[in-house]
Formats: C-alpha cells, structure tokens, sequence
C-alpha cells in the first residue's frame, strides 16, 4: 500500500474513532485495527499519536469550513449565505453520527494540556468568525455583529450535541435573523 493510501486509510479512522469516542479513548492499536494498516507503517507516517491527532484536526477543519462555506455560498446575498450557515449546521446536526464539534470537543479533552490542539481549535473557530465577518461587512453591518452570529452558533453547536436534536440551528437562525433585522441588514 502506497503511503497516500495508508495515510487516507488512517486519517479516516482517526475521524471516525476520535471524533466517535473521544482522542483520549482510542489507541494507536485501535486505529491500526479500524485502517487495516499496519503500526509500522502508521508510526512511519504518524511518528506520535499527538501528530494523528494535529493531521486529524487540520483535515477536519479544512473540510468543515469547505462544506460549510460551499453551501452558503451557493445564497445571492450576504443576508442569505449568513442565514444559510444556520441550515447548513441543522442538516449536520441531525446527521446520525453526530456528536458535537470536533473542535470543542477536542478542546475540551486537551486544550488544557496540549498547545497545539488549542491552537488548532482556536484557529478552527476564528476562521469560521472570519467567515461570517466578511459576509457581515459586505452586508454593511458591524464587525460586533459576526461576533453575536458567532456565538449563536457556537451555541447552537453545544445544544444540539446535549439533546442530540438539530432544532437548536433553526432557534439560531431565528435569533440571527433578529440580530440582523436590527442592524438594518436586508
């Protein structure tokens, strides 16, 4: 098996392991085992599980902000990509696997003790202010507002992974869609 492959082969079960059961909970030998590749190979290409963690979390992030970003954008205006992003989290909130934000998630177990997985959330979660800050400023509103989107979503984010429902996205959007009626954002 080419080293592409083995490395594909492994950063999906890193995904489907970590992201189901927690990175503190899953072993090198468990990702062997779901990959199908071997611990040689894998230490070869992943010398530390700190660095399958780091690759995990940086492919999380592009493909996340990529689906995410794809489906707003496919909206004609600033006000409709922003209150698509709050359809776009339902449809992955009600996805069978859902269980929360790797992000957060990841932050939570080890932010505390690894700097690198907090950068890694930290930048994750700045890139997706940054996103809703430049629809924000194409619309006219203020830099504040793409912080109060933020955080509803966010919040949407951790709602929906404790009652395991997607309704929390349409309670965002319905609270974003006040935020930018009173910033006069049509």
């Amino acid at each position: 098996m080419d080293a592409e492959t083995a490395q594909t082969r492994l950063l999906d079960a890193a995904a489907e392991l970590f992201y189901g059961r927690g990175i503190q909970s899953v072993g090198m030998d468990d990702i062997r085992s779901a990959s199908g590749v071997s611990l040689k190979r894998l230490y070869q290409l992943f010398p530390s599980k700190e660095a399958l963690v780091d690759a995990y979390l940086r492919r999380r992030d592009i493909r996340w902000r990529q689906s995410l970003e794809s489906h707003a954008d496919a909206q004609s205006t600033p006000r409709e990509r922003i209150l698509a992003v709050f359809d776009w989290l339902h449809g992955w909130f009600g996805e069978a696997d859902f269980r929360g934000c790797g992000f957060i998630n990841s932050f939570g177990e080890l932010g505390a003790t690894s700097p690198a997985v907090a950068e890694i959330a930290r930048a994750h979660k700045d890139a997706f202010r940054r996103y809703l800050g430049r629809q924000v400023a194409i619309a006219g509103g203020e830099p504040r507002l793409a912080d109060q989107l933020t955080l509803l979503a966010e919040g949407a984010m951790t709602t929906a992974a404790i009652y395991r429902s997607p309704e929390p996205a349409h309670h965002a959007k319905d609270a974003a869609r006040v935020l930018l009626d009173a910033a006069g954002l049509k």
